[in-house]
């Protein structure tokens, strides 16, 4: 980790606009502003490791994050992607416990850092921001619920056709031009994300391509057919 002196605040950055700004006076906010600290992640590098203690909250301001958590096995087994402007170990925080999971950049990022004390004030003193917070935490619950059912009940390919639609959908949302968009991620981060061996994930992308639902430029996946893939995925969107 390497402190960098890019500039973000709480009133310009996108946790700022939805979660700080809206709930916040300006003096406190200005606090915030002074107390904060902003990290620099190289990709790859770790943001915390799971069982590590808990000492306050990450908020993504650019890039990319996974959470995932180590299996008995050795393996990744990602729970979710965070993007700018969400916020990174939360849970954690709110129950008092130790990480249960741990957290990585998936690209060159930068964190924003608040100590648990100065984040418990801003709870105490401003209950509609406490009330954002359990809203982020019980969409965070649905979402491992429905990845849970999803693992539980569908054959691999279809996962995979989920979690491509899904991922698209959440790294591309502000994208101006679907065309171009395209998924950047290893094979072995979508194995991790769909509960299977990546020589699988790489056989069923090769016949996605050959369906073609997608085509492959390198690493790059983009969609070609939403509506086909979509119908494989058995979901509704």
């Amino acid at each position: 980790m390497v402190k960098r002196s890019k500039e973000f605040t709480c009133e310009t950055c996108p946790a700022g606009k939805s979660m700080f700004s809206s709930s916040l006076d300006n003096a406190d906010l200005l606090y915030l502003n002074n107390q904060k600290s902003v990290h620099f992640y190289r990709k790859g590098e770790d943001i915390y490791h799971e069982g590590h203690k808990t000492v306050g909250i990450y908020c993504l301001m650019e890039g990319k994050v996974k959470v995932y958590k180590q299996g008995n096995d050795g393996r990744e087994y990602i729970i979710r992607f965070v993007l700018p402007g969400e916020f990174i170990g939360l849970k954690a925080l709110v129950t008092g416990n130790n990480h249960t999971t741990s957290a990585s950049a998936l690209e060159d990022s930068y964190v924003c850092f608040v100590t648990k004390t100065d984040f418990f004030q801003l709870m105490v003193k401003y209950p509609e921001f406490t009330r954002l917070l359990i809203l982020t935490l019980s969409q965070l619950i649905e979402e491992a619920e429905l990845k849970m059912t999803s693992l539980a009940q569908k054959p691999v390919k279809e996962r995979l056709a989920e979690a491509l639609i899904f991922l698209n959908k959440s790294f591309n949302a502000k994208s101006t031009n679907p065309d171009k968009t395209y998924l950047n991620l290893t094979r072995n981060d979508l194995s991790n994300i769909i509960g299977t061996a990546p020589e699988t994930v790489i056989r069923l992308l090769s016949e996605f391509k050959d369906e073609k639902l997608i085509s492959i430029k390198g690493r790059k996946i983009f969609i070609t057919n939403n509506e086909e893939l979509t119908r494989l995925a058995n979901i509704s969107i």
